[in-house]
């Protein structure tokens, strides 16, 4: 990927931080937003420098569709192009749906699914042939295993359609959009030690959670040289979990 230019959005923790120092091993050049954590930036910016290549964290709240376009400028106006974007901020309210509010609708959706379109498109305009628009849903897209999940399901599943359409819009330019399913992820979010851990532990027929850097592989695969015929693609890295 030398000479590439990655935007991976919510990347100071998580499967977003795994991903950025990921590329950046690969050889590109990152940029990642960040909602609120400096410390946190910083640090990832620091162990892609590690790797020999540039950094940029740009503060952004994906629930703006604004900040969201300005993050692309940005790293574009940074780095000169802009080869891989990866949709990777999200947020979940988990309640049933008696509890729900229209806020929290609002704003699961503003950022799970709005950001990722409002990202694609700006996007669009600065990838070449060769580019590549990869996005991170859910297991919970397809598989639903219990109460609460209604409207993090709902914003998961809505970026099905969002990549069928983005690979049909962008295939004639030689642009690729694929989707990743992660499963129970040890991260933040979802521990691997937090009170819902042994419940997802035997939906899962490998039986045992799975690490950032499991996502951030199938990312660098589909961004690299061997993804290049993949496209408008669900790919699940859920050990199972959907099986």
């Amino acid at each position: 990927m030398n000479t590439k230019v990655a935007l991976i959005t919510g990347g100071s923790r998580g499967i977003g931080a795994a991903t950025a120092i990921r590329l950046a091993q690969d050889g590109a050049d990152v940029a990642f937003t960040y909602h609120q954590s400096k410390e946190r930036a910083a640090d990832v910016v620091e162990q892609i420098k590690t790797t020999g290549r540039r950094a940029l964290a740009i503060q952004a709240d994906s629930a703006s569709p604004e900040a969201v376009k300005e993050a692309v400028s940005q790293t574009v106006a940074e780095f000169g192009r802009l080869d891989i974007l990866v949709n990777n901020a999200g947020t979940a309210a988990f309640a049933p749906i008696t509890e729900l509010s229209i806020s929290d609708f609002d704003h699961v959706v503003n950022v799970n699914v709005k950001a990722a379109f409002v990202a694609a498109q700006a996007a669009a305009a600065h990838l070449g042939p060769d580019g590549r628009i990869i996005t991170i849903g859910s297991c919970a897209a397809t598989r639903v295993t219990g109460p609460a999940y209604s409207l993090y399901s709902l914003s998961k599943t809505a970026l099905i359609g969002l990549n069928k359409g983005l690979a049909r819009d962008l295939g004639p330019r030689g642009i690729t959009a694929n989707l990743i399913h992660p499963g129970p992820i040890d991260t933040e979010m979802n521990p691997a030690d937090g009170p819902m851990a042994d419940e997802n532990r035997g939906h899962v027929a490998l039986g045992k959670y799975g690490e950032a850097w499991d996502v951030a592989a199938m990312v660098s695969y589909l961004a690299g040289e061997s993804g290049r015929y993949v496209t408008g693609a669900e790919i699940a890295v859920d050990g199972g979990y959907t099986t």
